[in-house]
């Protein structure tokens, strides 16, 4: 049997951009992570800590979309340079801010700014999908890219704060900074595999694809899944410190982790020929019933296979999301509608770890996790009302052009 991710790989230049924007997207789980272990050491305030991290976050969930909607009008060139030079340079303004005690409202403009970082997991399924359009092979690629992602939030932020403790507090930022521009760059310069500018005269691609159905079923779906996994986080911190193991946290958060890494490389292998979103339905359904045994889960061990039973439907839902945005959105505005999906991804995980640690401060570290319950509910009632849209049986003006059948 051969190897389909062998094959992929196969094809010129695949190699160098997908280990180019593995660095650069690191960023994505070191930054956010790491301006709380810098500003936590460096001023001695939590509060603080936290809100420069979530203005850089909440800013770049709304940045990210519009650099990407100029990427698909001018092409990843033209555009990818000059938002990580403003997003790195940035970077660099709030880690000296940080280190000579500066005034706070320069942590504030300094964060705000580096929100220009761009989104390269879309950068990367754009070129994917540029070379595999219609092809069973872009499955395979949109499961390694679930895959790397899931890399990528395991390694990125212990890296950071393991940086941040053992060296000195802005060492994890300082890294997160290097991966974003040594990345990128090298990203960039690969020419050979960068998407074609796509105009489309009449079409919607002039309007943001938010504004597609599609996109705004997937991406309101993947705010609850992005909420199921924050609070499982959250969740596993709290209970593992009530049971007086509190190292074992970062045990159970990594199986966690695992397990959707795992199931989303044999998907990608096995390459499924159900049409998408009956495969996304069955996903969120998964996702949904292995989130009711969390609540019960009263020793670190039964919290780990909890947890890791939780996981499995992680990537399969990621992979089907966002293969169907590539059939259901024009390729002219392909990355901003990957883009708008993976934004969904992080807010349901800023508002899933809030509402969690509400629950947990008011009703215990146990109940968190039925904030998991909740949202993998209304996860599976998002998709199962959407199912006519995804399966393109409903239309408005704003419907994508015709694309091959699944």
């Amino acid at each position: 049997m051969s190897n389909p991710y062998r094959e992929i790989f196969s094809v010129p230049g695949t190699k160098g951009f997908s280990a180019a924007g593995f660095l650069a997207r690191l960023p994505i789980a070191m930054a956010p992570i790491g301006i709380v272990a810098m500003l936590s050491q460096t001023h001695g305030e939590y509060w603080l800590a936290g809100a420069v991290s979530a203005t850089y976050a909440l800013t770049n969930a709304l940045i990210a979309p519009q650099i990407s909607r100029f990427v698909d009008r001018f092409g990843q060139s033209a555009v990818l340079t000059p938002a990580t030079v403003v997003s790195v340079l940035a970077f660099l303004v709030l880690i000296a801010s940080a280190h000579q005690d500066w005034p706070v409202w320069t942590l504030f403009a300094s964060a705000f700014l580096a929100a220009a970082m761009p989104s390269m997991p879309a950068m990367l399924r754009a070129r994917w999908t540029e070379i595999f359009r219609d092809r069973p092979e872009l499955n395979t690629a949109f499961a390694f890219e679930s895959a790397a992602d899931e890399l990528v939030y395991i390694a990125g932020a212990s890296l950071s704060v393991g940086l941040a403790v053992a060296l000195f507090p802005e060492a994890g930022m300082l890294a997160s900074t290097l991966f974003l521009a040594v990345g990128t760059f090298a990203f960039v310069l690969q020419r050979a595999t960068e998407p074609t500018v796509r105009h489309v005269a009449g079409s919607p691609a002039q309007k943001s694809a938010i504004r597609l159905r599609p996109v705004q079923v997937i991406t309101l779906a993947l705010i609850f899944v992005g909420s199921t996994f924050a609070t499982a986080e959250v969740s596993a911190v709290a209970i593992t410190k009530d049971l007086g193991q509190p190292n074992a946290a970062s045990l159970v958060i990594g199986v966690y982790a695992v397990g959707s890494f795992v199931v989303g490389l044999i998907l990608g292998a096995l390459n499924p020929r159900m049409a998408l979103h009956k495969q996304l339905m069955i996903a969120v359904v998964v996702l949904a019933l292995t989130a009711l045994p969390l609540p019960f889960a009263g020793t670190v061990p039964l919290l780990a296979a909890a947890v890791f039973l939780s996981g499995i439907a992680i990537s399969p839902t990621f992979i089907t999301a966002f293969g169907l945005v590539e059939r259901r959105v024009p390729a002219a505005m392909l990355t901003e509608g990957v883009t708008w999906v993976t934004t969904g991804i992080g807010i349901g995980m800023a508002l899933g770890a809030f509402v969690a640690g509400w629950v947990v401060d008011t009703f215990g570290a146990q109940n968190g996790f039925w904030v998991s319950v909740a949202a993998g509910l209304a996860a599976v009632l998002t998709i199962g009302l959407g199912q006519g849209t995804l399966a393109g049986e409903t239309c408005d003006d704003a419907c994508p052009l015709p694309q091959a059948a699944e």
